[in-house]
């Protein structure tokens, strides 16, 4: 083995693909939190998203921005072309790589002689729901054992789960056969590799963290992808006969080993895939065909449920096949249903009365709306509404609204209330329908019915599966059935790229994202001096008074709420000509409140019940809250913001966040209620630095929102017009928000 240069790596990690689902940060910071030595990362940065993440690497780590949609082949080239190391290792930005894999790669591929092409690697796997659970592979690479081997004496190493990131490829060997492995199919180069191998390695220590994507967050598959499969398939058998041509015994261990495979291929792909019956048929076809001509002379077929599958399929069999599957699949229903037992006799005369709705045809002109689990005309769903019925009248909409709050309602809006026959009634017939939240488990999708999901903030906490590590806010709920809600999703809404991005990630289905801004925050590009005057007087604010709105957030950790302030002795230090309007977090409606004691005294109002929120917000002079996604939405408006802070920590730990508030806040942070009286009594709360933490807090996190959300959202579910033709965002600069309190005073 010829001595190594002192300025060649051992090894290149080569980082490749988008940023799926916020993943690459994890990595990234894995790799650069210990010293590599003897190790480059490079990272073939694909879109935006992924480029603007790495960047915060460099120069540690080097950058190659590739654009949106380049695929993964062309990642890994240029990722490789840049490569100065001895060996590769690939993985793709989804991934993670386990504590120490680095060294532990880079130390044993230092050792290896000149004659191993491949080293191979155990893993772990992660989905949505677990961690790092072992691999099926590590008992089967301990067997091979560490020294260098021929593929020919040890065909089960291609039973190895086919990743690219599972083993770490020598750079000349690579790149001398770079254009068969240059490819968008993972598991035919993984494959492929070890086929054009002199020698293989192994390494049976975890080496990747596999993260398995939900499928149900990808794209679907198109007929020519599924029967690329087989094609793939056969492309390594004859990689498979080029090699052992010279071997006097026909079509040995690997080529048999390879068939295997590729018969277990078919059949799994084809059971669990859901493709199209038409595509079945054809897919069905295809297999058969190519199990019938590649089969090896004298291979037996197995006994059992096996064989008769195999058999099937090599006579292509269709039919008897299809039947011999809705049998299993009805005998696992029966045993399914014995399990449940009965259900409640309510539950089967709702079932009923809603089954009989579904039979009914969809009422193209019928829209349901909910807002915050039925409380009302209120948030995203109320400024859709109001769209609807001034661009497309014809659309009928109905408001779903508890028992409680349907007094409250605006006179003459229909509305059914949750439980009720024509609630289920509307559910199963209407086309559209909208909610800020989800609507119960029993809603079914209905095919050409249109699921808006509108949210209700921006998130700074962690939300949906990101929630599972942290027990106090994943309390009771059930991570799978919030999936399957999900899955309902036709349409998501987001204000700005930060919440695309976790929402991708928190919720991954297959919805499309909607970046045009949260209609809700419409009001504040809309609304006049007239209309935050008006407000002002509804609340008994007089002219010339400061209204400062303090909005705190709901505390997973905390029973009830308890305020974080002594708001008297706030009160009476800011004076007489500041009003202090509190917002209690509307989880603890009905509860009594803390603020009762404190008598309307013309200096702290109790705002917790008013509704719209977005008229607080426009009465308000400053905002000072703590990590509510108000803070999102009042930035729109371009006026003071401060963060009360006081158990950061805590909640960080205890709820999860998806960015350092601290760090990036929208305005100066107090600690403690001195800090920030002395902000609050002092000009810091409004200086020149606090506007320039405004400033880029409203550049990141008010992106999309202009004033014409609403109606780039209807205009796009409820009309069907094209993403090109909406009106487009306009930039931050040239937007004008509603004047502040203090300009029309």
């Amino acid at each position: 083995m010829p001595e190594p240069d002192s300025q060649t790596p051992a090894l290149s990690v080569v980082v490749h693909g988008p940023d799926v689902q916020g993943h690459l940060a994890a990595l990234l910071d894995s790799l650069d939190a210990h010293p590599l030595t003897g190790t480059e990362v490079i990272v073939a940065a694909v879109g935006d998203w992924a480029r603007e993440t790495a960047e915060r690497h460099t120069p540690a780590f080097t950058v190659l921005p590739l654009p949106e949609g380049a695929a993964d082949s062309a990642a890994r080239a240029a990722g490789a072309a840049r490569a100065r190391g001895r060996w590769l290792h690939f993985v793709r930005a989804k991934d993670g790589l386990p504590a120490g894999a680095v060294r532990r790669v880079a130390e044993h591929t230092a050792a290896l002689p000149d004659t191993v092409d491949v080293l191979l690697l155990d893993h772990v796997r992660s989905t949505w729901r677990t961690t790092s659970l072992p691999s099926p592979d590590g008992p089967r690479l301990a067997r091979a054992g560490r020294a260098d081997l021929a593929l020919d004496t040890a065909a089960g190493l291609l039973r190895l789960t086919p990743l690219l990131g599972n083993r770490a490829v020598r750079a000349d060997f690579w790149r001398a056969h770079e254009r068969l492995l240059t490819t968008d199919a993972e598991p035919f180069a993984a494959t492929a590799a070890l086929l054009l191998a002199d020698r293989v390695a192994c390494l049976p220590l975890p080496a990747l963290e596999d993260r398995r994507l939900r499928p149900e967050s990808l794209p679907p598959l198109t007929p020519e992808q599924w029967y690329a499969l087989i094609e793939r398939h056969e492309l390594l058998l004859d990689l498979a006969e080029g090699r052992e041509e010279h071997r006097d015994d026909a079509r040995p261990a690997v080529y048999a080993t390879l068939y295997d495979l590729m018969v277990r291929d078919c059949l799994r792909t084809y059971a669990r895939s859901g493709m199209p019956d038409d595509v079945a048929r054809e897919f069905f076809r295809r297999a058969s065909d190519a199990v019938r001509r590649r089969r090896p002379s004298g291979l037996k077929t197995p006994a059992g449920l096996e064989g008769v599958r195999r058999s099937l399929l090599e006579e292509g069999a269709f039919g008897r096949y299809h039947a011999l599957q809705a049998a299993n699949r009805a005998r696992r229903t029966v045993k399914k249903a014995v399990r449940t037992g009965r259900r409640r006799a309510g539950t089967r005369l709702r079932t009923l009365q809603y089954r009989r709705a579904l039979a009914a045809p969809l009422d193209p002109h019928l829209a349901v709306f909910s807002a915050y689990w039925a409380r009302g005309v209120a948030c995203n769903p109320a400024a859709v509404a109001a769209k609807l019925a001034e661009l497309a009248p014809h659309i009928h909409p109905v408001w779903v609204v508890t028992d409680r709050n349907a007094a409250l309602l605006p006179p003459g809006t229909d509305h059914v209330v949750p439980g009720t026959r024509r609630y289920w009634e509307v559910l199963a017939r209407a086309k559209y329908l909208v909610n800020n939240v989800n609507f119960p488990d029993a809603v079914v999708k209905r095919p050409g019915s249109v699921h808006l999901q509108t949210h209700h903030g921006t998130p700074l906490k962690q939300m949906g599966v990101d929630q599972m590590p942290y027990p106090a806010a994943a309390r009771g709920l059930n991570f799978q059935a919030l999936l399957e809600r999900v899955d309902r999703w036709d349409f998501s809404v987001s204000a700005n790229s930060h919440t695309t991005r976790m929402w991708q990630r928190a919720y991954p289905s297959g919805y499309v994202s909607l970046d045009h801004g949260y209609p809700r925050n419409d009001v504040f590009y809309t609304a006049g001096a007239e209309q935050v005057r008006a407000v002002r007087e509804r609340l008994g604010i007089a002219p010339g008074r400061r209204a400062i709105l303090y909005a705190p957030t709901h505390r997973d950790y905390e029973a009830g709420w308890t305020p974080r302030l002594d708001l008297a002795a706030l009160a009476d230090r800011l004076g007489e000509e500041t009003i202090l309007l509190v917002r209690g977090h509307y989880f603890y409606e009905g509860a009594a409140s803390p603020l009762a004691g404190l008598r309307r005294t013309g200096r702290i109002i109790d705002v917790s019940s008013y509704d719209p929120v977005e008229d607080l917000c426009l009465a308000a002079d400053a905002l000072v809250t703590d990590y509510s996604s108000i803070m999102f939405d009042y930035a729109n408006l371009d006026r003071p913001i401060v963060v009360h802070a006081d158990d950061w920590e805590t909640y960080r730990t205890t709820r999860g966040v998806y960015f350092d508030l601290m760090a990036e806040a929208p305005g100066p942070v107090a600690r403690t209620q001195e800090e920030l009286t002395e902000l609050l009594t002092t000009d810091a709360w409004r200086d020149e630095r606090a506007a320039k933490a405004r400033a880029a807090f409203r550049r990141r996190f008010c992106e999309y929102d202009d004033g014409r959300a609403a109606e780039r959202v209807v205009r796009r579910v409820f009309l069907g017009e094209d993403e090109r033709a909406l009106p487009p965002v306009l930039p931050l600069a040239e937007r004008t928000p509603a004047p502040s309190p203090e300009a029309i005073a």
